[in-house]
């Protein structure tokens, strides 16, 4: 009938148990949908049985599979979103309803009764050519354009990138299923998430140098605070606040908030660390009335530089020199600065012994 039409009859079977069936053709999209909703390995995935879905529950639904290589403990579920056909647990209960009528004609129980080569098939053996056939009929290509080679397997490392990215790397939340150094050894070590990786690094870094950072007030901010105390919390109590800016708790670089509760030595114990080691300390509050002795001990740095081997310098001295000029110096005005080095010249500082051992 159809050649006597002019119509086409070389898709004729699968058109009619189109109809009736679930074809070979919608296994590939249905699968790799199913792997990146719920991160399920697809042999997992292809031996769902009719009965997987159970125990629903606020928009859950708990999906019981069968993990082979799991010696001991094969049984698992786990819970999946549920509700329409956008869900994991919707979409296995329309293939579930789809799957109807094959099952009336073959063994057994599994999900994936399907029409394919002219007879009916109970489950997924090899989709070695489906594939491929739909990456082609879709158009889906790789990051350079070409026809992808779409590889199941890897798909679980894709939902797991995602489920990482909004997890934020919290591991107890992402080791779904594995234990931690499994979860953290074959999804989280992944080319796609080392920007991540590395944004976290950098923003450690910053918290470090931040939390490192003594308290610099300009002249302007040291006002402000004469004027309300209260704003120095929790760095200091409101009324240590006039004595400490009136230089009652100077040391040599800087005035101390908590000289008798350093963050390098126990509580109630004075701080050891020398000198310098304020330009490291949260308690360290820098004012205008230190720039003298900053710009003295800067100017010393500075002839270390030529005495000393450049990588022996550079333990010593470039930290606190790169403090100095990049993050304290830039605080205060050109005028704070040359007022500040003229007192210097003038009152002809000198530094503490323990600068030149």
């Amino acid at each position: 009938m159809r050649l006597r039409r002019g119509l086409p009859f070389s898709t004729l079977i699968d058109d009619l148990h189109g109809r009736h069936h679930l074809l070979a053709c919608d296994l590939s999209p249905l699968l790799v949908l199913l792997t990146l909703d719920t991160g399920l390995e697809p042999e997992c995935l292809k031996s769902l049985k009719v009965d997987c879905l159970t125990n629903a529950h606020a928009g859950t639904v708990e999906l019981r599979y069968l993990k082979r290589r799991a010696r001991g403990a094969e049984h698992k579920s786990i819970r999946i979103r549920d509700g329409g056909g956008g869900t994991p647990g919707g979409l296995i209960r329309r293939l579930i309803e789809v799957t109807a009528a094959a099952r009336e004609h073959l063994p057994g129980d599994c999900l994936w009764a399907h029409h394919n080569v002219g007879s009916l098939r109970p489950g997924i053996v090899d989709l070695k050519y489906q594939i491929p056939a739909w990456t082609r009929r879709h158009g889906i290509v790789d990051d350079d354009g070409k026809p992808i080679s779409l590889l199941l397997s890897r798909l679980r490392k894709t939902h797991k990138a995602l489920w990482y990215t909004k997890t934020e790397g919290h591991m107890t939340r992402f080791a779904v299923g594995h234990t931690r150094e499994v979860a953290a050894r074959h999804y989280a070590d992944l080319p796609s998430l080392r920007p991540l990786h590395e944004a976290a690094v950098a923003d450690a870094f910053r918290e470090a140098v931040a939390t490192a950072m003594p308290t610099v007030l300009p002249p302007t901010a040291e006002q402000v605070l004469r004027q309300a105390p209260d704003q120095a919390a929790p760095l200091m109590p409101p009324d240590t606040v006039g004595p400490l800016l009136d230089g009652e708790q100077d040391v040599w670089l800087a005035a101390c908030a908590g000289f008798y509760r350093s963050p390098f030595a126990e509580l109630g114990s004075p701080c050891a660390q020398p000198f310098w080691g304020c330009l490291d300390c949260s308690n360290a509050v820098i004012t205008a009335r230190k720039l003298p002795a900053l710009l003295a001990f800067l100017a010393f740095v500075e002839e270390q530089r030529l005495s000393l081997p450049a990588s022996d310098w550079a333990v010593k001295f470039g930290h606190v020199h790169a403090r100095i000029t990049a993050q304290i110096l830039p605080a205060f005005s050109d005028a704070d600065i040359a007022d500040a080095r003229r007192q210097m010249e003038s009152e002809r500082l000198y530094l503490p012994p323990e600068a030149r051992a």
